[in-house]
């Protein structure tokens, strides 16, 4: 494939954290949160970033996402240098879930204007048309309409994390990152999530960057995988590859407890 296929490339990326000391905070050092990270993401690809807590994998979604600012690399999408789009277009073509939904979700607005702020805000729809929009949004997450006139607090984890997921896809994303989304989910709740993101991403023609810490997740969604550890990738291949035949002691060590949730997705 050539790089017309590539709807990510990250190349070289570094993100470091200055380290400050004393009473004029005087720069003493950097943590490398992120040192040197490059890696592709097809069109239509689902890449799982697995490691552990503070390996740097959702520090590079957070300089994906405009969050963190790299101080080295660069990062393309569909060819083009992610740092000169604009904040409005990135984040119409780039949609986030994280793990808290609860934190994800303004407390006081109801479903309906959460699921449609963001459409009306990029001319997707309009006020009269917003009903009938959130409604289609919450039935392609297996919602009801019912829900539209609640608030967050009303509604279990895994209903709040398939709002959020409706909220993500009403801007019509191309790229969709999912930074833990499933890990504060039960097991039952998070099988069904993930067959619903395999499902999203078939018929929605979605990319994936799907960040966990549990390599265990990983296999069922991703089709390739990435290992991060201390601010690098250790190792990388597709999933068949890197599960079936580790060649990191990491690797080794995050397929010590796999869970069993069913079979793969893909």
């Amino acid at each position: 494939m050539d790089s017309k296929d590539n709807i990510l490339e990250v190349t070289g990326l570094k993100v470091h954290f200055p380290i400050k000391k004393g009473v004029f905070g005087r720069t003493v050092g950097y943590v490398k949160a992120v040192d040197g990270v490059s890696f592709v993401l097809k069109r239509g690809e689902t890449l799982g970033v697995v490691g552990e807590s503070g390996c740097g994998k959702s520090t590079t979604s957070r300089a994906i996402l405009g969050l963190n600012k790299p101080c080295g690399g660069e990062i393309l999408f569909n060819g083009e240098p992610l740092a000169k789009m604009d904040a409005k277009t990135r984040a119409r073509k780039i949609q986030v879930v994280f793990q808290d939904p609860m934190a994800s979700l303004n407390p006081r607005h109801t479903i309906r204007e959460i699921l449609t702020e963001g459409m009306i805000y990029h001319g997707l729809c309009t006020k009269a048309e917003s009903r009938a929009k959130a409604k289609e949004l919450l039935e392609s997450v297996g919602l009801p309409e019912s829900f539209l006139d609640r608030y967050p607090h009303e509604f279990s984890g895994g209903q709040r994390q398939r709002i959020c997921i409706a909220r993500a896809i009403a801007l019509e994303p191309e790229l969709l990152i999912c930074d833990e989304a499933v890990s504060a989910l039960d097991l039952s709740i998070r099988a069904q999530v993930l067959d619903l993101l395999a499902e999203l991403k078939q018929k929605l023609h979605l990319s994936f960057l799907f960040i966990t810490h549990d390599i265990g997740v990983v296999q069922h969604v991703a089709d390739r995988i990435l290992v991060m550890n201390r601010g690098q990738i250790v190792e990388q291949g597709t999933c068949a590859d890197v599960l079936g035949n580790p060649q990191e002691d990491y690797t080794k060590r995050l397929m010590a407890a796999v869970p069993k949730i069913g079979k793969p997705l893909v």
